[in-house]
């Protein structure tokens, strides 16, 4: 299967293509050239081809709640260490301090960022011919917020089964749509570093750097159509797996329309706005726990804290990492504002599982609250194609 050429519409489906109804929205035009119409009803799904059946089946409900569990244990570990590294009885004090009203006010500057990013999500499902209804986009989009807790959020991988189960375009047509928000998030996240200042914490510069140099491999890779060809080759060979190879084929079509260096601007920007807010949320906090934190600092932490996270994937949204690298240079940056050491200490941890809950799991609560709406509405996600 020959790659698909950047700026064309990948036409791939399942099965049978939908006719939309005649009350459509007008046809709009884009940087990357036509977008596909939006029917006003979803259209049917489409029957599985014994090609891409196996590629359409969706998790069960006990692999998703295996891997939901699992992100849940890893964080019992994580800030049960944060609790006993801070003391406890300092903690607690700490987050004694803090006004109730930040809670709802980060998390709203949370879900604020979700609606942002919504924006980029419609854009590159509009720019793969994939059609749906807002409200069932806007759904699904959410409902992958229930796997955020995976390594590198790639569970979120989840929002293409979801998509198959509504609309009929394989996995391996959308999935790609997780890959290019991943890497946006990414520049956005680098953005904001840069903004922030590499300055404030040059120990820290080489994350930023290593960052972005692979960012430019990926970048290489993808646009590459030697790279994919040789990839799919070298795949078909593997035993098992080489049937794999035309859907790889595929998504790396699918990959290099959503990633051409002309389609990353918007992207970049709508991420770097929409976690510009979660950093305005993080400086709400850290600020009010201890006053005179600067803005730029906490934008330049809490970005670079993410980065950490995303680089060193295996560890399921970035737990471990993003909150030691955050509480390690707030509380640096606390007790140079004057800050007794062991007291620096805990309210960094404070505002750092603070800022957590109200970011990354608060992101898990909404996106289960989404996928159960979405169950009711379209029947359970996780249903099995047959082959």
């Amino acid at each position: 299967m020959s790659p698909i050429p950047p700026g064309a519409e990948p036409e791939a489906r399942a099965g049978p293509e939908p006719e939309p109804e005649s009350e459509s929205e007008p046809e709009s035009e884009s940087e990357s050239g036509p977008e596909s119409r939006e029917p006003p009803a979803e259209p049917a799904p489409a029957a599985p081809s014994p090609a891409g059946a196996r590629a359409g089946a969706a998790p069960d409900r006990r692999t998703l709640r295996r891997r939901m569990l699992v992100g849940v244990l890893v964080g019992v570990v994580v800030y049960a260490g944060l609790a006993l590294w801070g003391d406890v009885h300092e903690l607690r004090a700490a987050l004694a301090e803090l006004d109730l009203w930040l809670l709802p006010a980060a998390m709203g500057l949370s879900f604020a960022n979700y609606l942002v990013r919504f924006l980029r999500w419609e854009r590159y499902r509009r720019r793969l011919g994939v059609r749906l209804r807002r409200p069932t986009s806007f759904l699904i989009h959410l409902a992958g917020l229930s796997l955020t807790v995976t390594p590198g959020k790639m569970g979120e991988v989840f929002k293409s089964w979801l998509i198959r189960r509504v609309e009929g375009s394989p996995v391996s047509v959308t999935a790609p749509i997780v890959v290019a928000e991943r890497f946006t998030d990414l520049l956005g996240f680098l953005v904001l570093v840069a903004v922030g200042g590499l300055a404030t914490a040059p120990e820290y510069a080489i994350v930023f750097w290593a960052t972005l140099g692979l960012c430019a491999v990926l970048l290489v890779l993808v646009g590459s159509e030697r790279f994919a060809d040789l990839a799919c080759r070298l795949l078909e060979r593997l035993p098992m797996v080489g049937g794999l190879g035309p859907r790889v084929h595929l998504a790396f079509g699918s990959a290099r329309v959503l990633m051409a260096p002309r389609a990353l601007l918007v992207p970049t920007l709508t991420a770097t706005f929409g976690w510009g807010l979660e950093c305005t949320a993080f400086y709400l906090v850290a600020d009010a726990l201890v006053p005179g934190v600067p803005y730029l600092f906490a934008v330049y932490t809490f970005a670079l804290s993410a980065v950490a996270g995303a680089v060193l994937i295996l560890f399921p949204g970035g737990l471990g990492v993003t909150e030691g690298t955050m509480t390690g240079l707030l509380g640096a940056r606390y007790k140079a504002l004057g800050v007794a050491a062991d007291a620096a200490r805990a309210k960094a941890v404070a505002a750092t599982v603070v800022i957590r809950l109200c970011t990354l799991w608060f992101a898990m609560g909404v996106g289960l609250v989404a996928l159960a709406l979405f169950d009711r509405r379209h029947g359970a996600a996780t249903a099995q194609a047959s082959e």
